[in-house]
């Protein structure tokens, strides 16, 4: 088992990973006791000024993956659905995210326009990875609560048995917010569950104690960050004090420079 591969085993103490969208962020977060980072795929769409889940950003993300795979801490790459429809181009990523240094890998069935992709096909997706870079951790992700299924629990655990027999190490699904689905999805699945954390969902403590292997904070960092330079300036502009900042030699430091 892999160091990664082992924060999610660890009954009672989910493994919360931060997501960062460039270098000064995801050692930011390093710094204050994070064993392992995660990429945010909306923040470096966002910040290239490029569509999230649209497969606009294969270079970006693979460029910031090699500024992070060897940081000091494990590396999870949020690679939208592989940027590709081809197992085989999907597994040419994932060799190429391992060899720069990256744990993980989190690949996701949901579509662009809200659609899923099939099972099968994703299914193919995670083997095709798993074969080519086996110690690559495949966080496998279905978008059932988001994309507007019937049955979302339903559907949710006939996706999430296939990823697992396609040789998923662990399985995500973002929208999953109940406790008592949440408990029904840990006991059926064998492999590690993870979830997004929601502000109106289960606390950290609770869904440890749901079982839950693995707490992604995914785009909320971004999103918060965002939130909080539009209120500085709001609040210079209003004559407010603002709040504390790093200072520039602090954030010049993360560069590693």
């Amino acid at each position: 088992m892999t160091p990664f591969a082992a924060l999610h085993h660890r009954p009672g103490r989910p493994l919360l990973l931060p997501n960062a969208w460039d270098h000064a962020s995801a050692v930011a977060l390093a710094s204050q006791g994070h064993p392992a980072i995660g990429t945010t795929s909306l923040g470096v769409a966002a910040a290239a000024g490029l569509p999230d889940g649209a497969a606009a950003t294969r270079a970006q993300t693979v460029r910031l993956a090699r500024r992070l795979g060897h940081g000091g801490f494990l590396l999870s790459v949020d690679a939208e659905s592989g940027f590709s429809d081809d197992p085989d181009e999907v597994a040419e990523l994932a060799v190429e995210l391992a060899r720069v240094g990256a744990a993980g890998i989190n690949l996701e069935d949901g579509r662009a326009d809200g659609s899923l992709t099939s099972a099968a096909r994703h299914a193919a997706k995670i083997a095709a990875v798993k074969a080519a870079a086996p110690e690559l951790f495949v966080n496998a992700r279905t978008d059932t609560y988001w994309c507007g299924q019937e049955a979302p629990e339903a559907e949710a655990l006939r996706r999430l048995d296939a990823y697992q027999q396609a040789g998923a190490d662990g399985v995500f699904v973002p929208g999953l917010a109940d406790p008592a689905a949440i408990a029904r999805l840990v006991g059926a699945l064998a492999v590690p569950l993870n979830v997004l954390w929601s502000p109106s969902g289960p606390g950290l403590a609770e869904l440890a104690a749901l079982g839950v292997s693995r707490v992604s904070l995914g785009s909320l960092l971004y999103r918060a960050a965002l939130a909080a330079a539009v209120a500085t300036a709001a609040a210079v502009a209003a004559g407010e004090p603002v709040g504390p900042v790093p200072g520039y030699a602090e954030v010049e430091a993360l560069s590693g420079s």
